[in-house]
C-alpha cells in the first residue's frame, strides 16, 4: 500500500491552514491539519481533521509528525482489509 500527500490549504476557520489530502490507492482517506501556535505543546504536530471508511475515528487523533500519521493511517487500513 502507498499513501500519497498533497498539500493543501483548508479553511477551518482558525489559523490551522497547512493541510494535506491524504489518498490511498487514488481514493481519498484523510485530511491532515498541522496545528499552529494557538494549540500551546500540541503546535505544529499534525492533526486528523477527517477520516473516511476505516481511518475514520470518533476521538481524532494527533501526531507528533507526518511520518507518525501515515503509519496509523496505514495500519487502520491494512486491519480492515
Amino acid at each position: 500500500m502507498s499513501l500519497r500527500l498533497q498539500p493543501v490549504q483548508v479553511a477551518t476557520g482558525s489559523t490551522d491552514t497547512d493541510s494535506h489530502l491524504v489518498f490511498s490507492d487514488d481514493f481519498l482517506v484523510a485530511v491532515l491539519v498541522r496545528l499552529s501556535d494557538g494549540h500551546g505543546e500540541t503546535a505544529g504536530m499534525w492533526f486528523l481533521e477527517a477520516g473516511f471508511g476505516p481511518v475514520d475515528h470518533p476521538a481524532a487523533p494527533i501526531f507528533a509528525d507526518l511520518d507518525h500519521a501515515q503509519g496509523w493511517i496505514e495500519q487502520r487500513l491494512v486491519t480492515t482489509v
